[in-house]
């Protein structure tokens, strides 16, 4: 039997391990959490790049592309990087293949866009077989033609496959903008170029804003500083001018469409058939209430009518272009919030409904493609969870949809630039690479097969968080104010986390449309900065409330015309909560948010004065009669049909209610919330005699850029740090 003082030893020895143990964990630093950190990308998970090449899938690594056969899943080496620069002057020279694509499936090319040039080289000659300027800001090529649409100097051009470049206009100016993204970037607009599908064609927007007011932001770099104005179109004052125009490259002819008065109207997501000779238009009203999908003929421009109409009292809100089925091109597929969420319908060209594909509770995220051997298409949904994203096959004969994937977390996690997933799946519509995440998974990528379901795993990142001292995730639901809508709400717990204690906690706050803060990926899609609080001694809880998006159409609706006051109703529902834990500390609540969760960071600390002791507000919305025209005006209408909405939710009135310490920070050339709200509000708190503080970044725009981030995020953790700790 072993003694009393041995066993102590023992003890001693083994408590002495554990704090050992425990102390060798490393801490978690800005400089690794932060996106402007210096060690920030070894904290992501590790990820490889993928692309396909017809139904081959090529690995595309710095030296090397490798090839896989799906179906064997047999590989082999198809060229180096060493062969490519080998016909490469030393200037041209690439200096990895991760950006490799192949635009020909049947041809042994691959593209290469190279800094200043893009070139096809053959590998299998060892050749690189044309080359073409490119390296513009603003620039749209077509694999068909090799025809490249770009911006120079305010003009759009065309330059051909031979390299002959054809300015096409001549006024471009700051006041008409030609070939670019319009209605700042709404309605899934990202771009203002679109070739058709034989590539002769090129659709573009237009738009004359000469008529919108400046607003002058101010350049303090210069000696004395200047004037650099911005065209914004707040709500209820004038609005620009948008119309569409067509280029064609064999007759060098422009033409535009005859789409009449577009004054006060939106043209939003167009699309071309695929003969190329009619062009779609999902034309929205300045109220937003009514979408007409509008038909033009591509060569003469003329108006050939409204195929489709749709109508909602509150908002219609057109995401997405039409898609033609790739084996009938006299079919459509629709996508349309018009049953309550976003679903797909099969209509002909004549705008008649001939079915809806998908229905449920839930949303189609996004249609990723078409397998047209088996008649189906394969879509991204929320079907399986309202925070999980999963893949499905649909039988477009009878609606049936089959799981593609395991079912759990977020798949898909592949983005172009218009923020789809096509390039997952193989050109026949067979295969998909499948870069997924899940709350305890970091990143796998597997292969899927349509046919006989499988599973291949290519790559499984490690934990590039092993070995540091990190918090516990975890995610739930409470209801909302309505008592029946069940709200997800993620929770950080401060590392090494005593029940038994009461922790200082902050509320991370966004709350508005167009985003989602809660999902199933890697720690339930938490920031780094919140295990960064954690690590401090914080508890973090975020909570996405009515208005959010993923849920529906009543689920985010729910706050029309009185933006901030159904998500504040929820947010409490989250802070009655955390009062019911035993390890919550009541007296010591925060919060912060940055553009739309500064609005409601401020909203909070102001109508409930007496629960939050400390907030941090970024680039906040103050008087929604500030914001721009598109978003303002779709969730809000005008000043002057909703007065009393926007007297309600502006915070100029909540000023003489703030209590406690509040930290606003701006942007100081913010285009996207302009200054004047952050200043606005500061001058109502003087008059109320109220004390906020006020931080500010010059030359910053709405969101703080490389170090200037760390920066942001060391001051944001220090004011919790001095005030609610």
């Amino acid at each position: 039997m072993m003694n009393r003082p041995l066993k102590t030893v023992l003890a001693i020895c083994l408590a002495t391990l554990c704090v050992t143990t425990m102390a060798q964990k490393k801490p978690l630093t800005l400089e690794e959490l932060n996106y402007g950190g210096k060690n920030y990308r070894q904290m992501n998970p590790a990820t490889e790049n993928y692309a396909w090449w017809g139904n081959q899938l090529v690995k595309n690594e710095q030296e090397q592309c490798t090839v896989i056969n799906p179906s064997k899943g047999d590989s082999h080496v198809l060229f180096l990087l060493s062969d490519l620069n080998s016909q490469l002057g030393e200037s041209d020279a690439v200096r990895s293949l991760y950006s490799s694509e192949f635009p020909y499936p049947d041809s042994t090319l691959v593209m290469i866009d190279n800094r200043d040039c893009r070139i096809l080289y053959d590998w299998k000659k060892n050749k690189v077989v044309w080359s073409q300027t490119s390296g513009y800001e603003t620039s749209d090529w077509s694999a068909v033609s090799r025809n490249l649409a770009f911006v120079k100097d305010n003009q759009l051009c065309v330059a051909d496959k031979n390299g002959k470049v054809t300015k096409i206009t001549s006024d471009g100016s700051r006041e008409v903008v030609y070939g670019q993204s319009v209605h700042r970037d709404e309605w899934g607009i990202w771009k203002g170029t679109f070739w058709s599908p034989n590539g002769n064609l090129l659709a573009f927007y237009r738009m004359d804003q000469s008529m919108v007011t400046d607003y002058p932001q101010v350049n303090t770099d210069t000696r004395i500083a200047t004037e650099e104005p911005d065209k914004y179109p707040m709500a209820g004052e004038t609005s620009h001018i948008v119309t569409v125009g067509v280029y064609d490259a064999h007759s060098g002819k422009t033409i535009y469409l005859d789409t009449g008065d577009t004054t006060d109207r939106f043209l939003t997501n167009i699309a071309w058939s695929p003969d190329s000779k009619q062009i779609y238009i999902q034309e929205l009203n300045r109220d937003q209430t009514d979408m007409e999908l509008t038909v033009y003929d591509a060569v003469s421009g003329k108006r050939k009518g409204v195929i489709y109409s749709e109508h909602n009292d509150r908002y219609t809100e057109p995401l997405t272009p039409i898609t033609f089925l790739p084996w009938n091109s006299s079919q459509f597929i629709l996508q349309s919030q018009k049953d309550g969420y976003n679903h797909l319908y099969l209509m002909d060209v004549n705008g008649h409904q001939i079915k809806q594909i998908t229905k449920g509770d839930w949303v189609v995220l996004d249609l990723v493609g078409f397998n047209k051997k088996r008649k189906c298409a394969v879509i991204l949904s929320t079907e399986a969870n309202p925070i999980q994203n999963n893949l499905y096959m649909v039988n477009l004969s009878n609606g049936k949809r089959t799981l593609l994937d395991n079912g759990r977390g977020c798949h898909g996690n592949v983005w172009q630039a218009d923020g789809r997933h096509t390039s997952i799946l193989s050109s026949s519509g067979e295969y998909i690479y499948d870069n997924y995440t899940e709350p305890d998974v970091p990143r796998n990528i597997s292969l899927l097969s349509l046919g006989n379901r499988t599973e291949k795993i290519l790559f499984t990142a490690p934990d590039p968080w092993e070995g540091y001292d990190v918090p516990e995730f975890s995610c739930g639901t409470i209801k909302a104010a309505d008592g029946q809508t069940n709200l997800y709400y993620r929770m950080v717990k401060p590392t090494n986390f005593d029940p038994s204690r009461k922790y200082p906690t902050v509320i991370y706050v966004y709350g508005g449309p167009h985003a989602r803060n809660v999902e199933a990926r890697w720690h339930y899609y938490s920031r780094g900065w919140e295990s960064y609080m954690a690590q401090k001694g914080y508890l973090l809880f975020i909570l996405d409330n009515r208005g959010s998006k993923d849920r529906g159409l009543a689920f985010e609706q729910a706050t029309f015309r009185q933006l901030g006051q159904i998500e504040m109703e929820d947010q409490m529902c989250g802070v009655n909560y955390l009062k019911s834990l035993p390890y919550v500390d009541a007296d010591r609540i925060g919060v912060h948010g940055w553009s739309f969760g500064g609005y409601m960071t401020i909203t909070l600390m102001t109508h409930y004065p007496e629960i939050f002791k400390v907030g941090v507000a970024g680039g906040p919305v103050i008087d929604w009669r500030w914001y721009e025209v598109m978003y303002g005006e779709r969730y809000m209408d005008t000043p002057q049909t909703n007065p009393e909405g926007y007297e309600k939710t502006s915070l100029l009135n909540q000023a003489p209610n703030l209590k406690g310490k509040l930290q606003i920070i701006q942007g100081m050339n913010d285009k996207t919330v302009v200054p004047q709200h952050a200043l606005s509000f500061i001058d109502a708190c003087i008059k109320a005699g109220t004390q906020p503080d006020f931080f500010v970044y010059p030359g910053e725009p709405h969101n703080m850029r490389g170090r200037k981030s760390v920066h942001l995020h060391e001051r944001i953790t220090q004011y919790f740090e001095d005030y609610l700790k």
